[in-house]
């Protein structure tokens, strides 16, 4: 079964973390058949082992992780795939993978183009 998780940084701030819970219960809207979870690098709950916990609980055996930054900063060129390699140890029966930065794509930025077009 395959399954997703929206990984994002993480802040002190519980409010920060709305638009990732209802960016999952969109995609659980429009891909119910895909499992979603999110995941956090820090300071928030769950992080990335526990999420790929939960989806693996669920019957996942491959997990793709979407990284919900603006780009491919110290985070996530260092930090994250170690993260990601500890938890393919961790979970071997799951087969994890990352796409690049959600900021990254030109389709993401055109709709922060439209969405600065409608804002003037």
């Amino acid at each position: 079964m395959k399954a997703l998780i929206f990984f994002g940084h993480g802040a002190r701030d519980a409010r920060w973390r709305e638009p990732f819970d209802r960016l999952s219960a969109l995609w659980c809207e429009q891909q119910p058949q895909v499992p979603s979870a999110v995941a956090f690098l820090e300071m928030m709950e769950p992080n990335l082992a526990e999420a790929v916990a939960q989806l693996v609980g669920q019957g996942a055996t491959a997990i793709q992780v979407i990284p919900v930054f603006f780009g491919q900063g110290g985070h996530l060129r260092n930090d994250f795939p170690k993260l990601l390699e500890a938890c393919q140890l961790q979970f071997p029966q799951a087969s994890l993978s990352a796409s690049s930065a959600v900021g990254e794509d030109t389709q993401v930025l055109q709709a922060i183009i439209d969405f600065s077009s409608r804002a003037i």
